[in-house]
């Protein structure tokens, strides 16, 4: 993988954290997002999901090594897809969405996102462990 690629993943990345909770939460007035999970999505915890996007976009415009960063970043994704499936697993996607369609599509897609880049920190850290030289 080139380093236009990773530093395009970290953007996108970093795009999906913040604008994803800007939207979705409807720049944090969206109660219903608080309401259905007030521990994970309350508004100091999307802020600190936007505050882990610029922690992205940051690390887009490193260009040594950033095997690291990118091992902090999955584990801190799979933390937010292991608090989705429990989510999902334990509540009712209809009842969101009876409420608020903009909170029906964020607990839709939150878990499904962050799994994807998850995997995509993942392996920019094992390309970069094997030895991977950004061109």
């Amino acid at each position: 993988m080139k380093f236009d690629t990773i530093k395009l993943g970290f953007i996108a990345a970093a795009l999906m954290n913040i604008g994803g909770v800007m939207v979705f939460s409807r720049a944090l007035t969206n109660t219903v997002i608080n309401q259905f999970d007030p521990v994970v999505m309350s508004n100091f915890g999307l802020l600190m999901i936007m505050i882990w996007g610029l922690a992205y976009l940051g690390t887009a415009f490193i260009t040594s090594n950033v095997k690291w960063l990118a091992a902090a970043f999955a584990i801190e994704k799979l933390v937010y897809v292991i608090a989705w499936l429990i989510w999902i697993t334990n509540n009712s996607l209809s009842a969101v969405y009876d409420q608020d369609l903009f909170a029906g599509m964020f607990y839709s897609i939150y878990g499904l996102n962050d799994f994807v880049f998850m995997v995509f920190f993942a392996w920019v850290c094992i390309t970069q462990a094997k030895g991977f030289k950004p061109a």
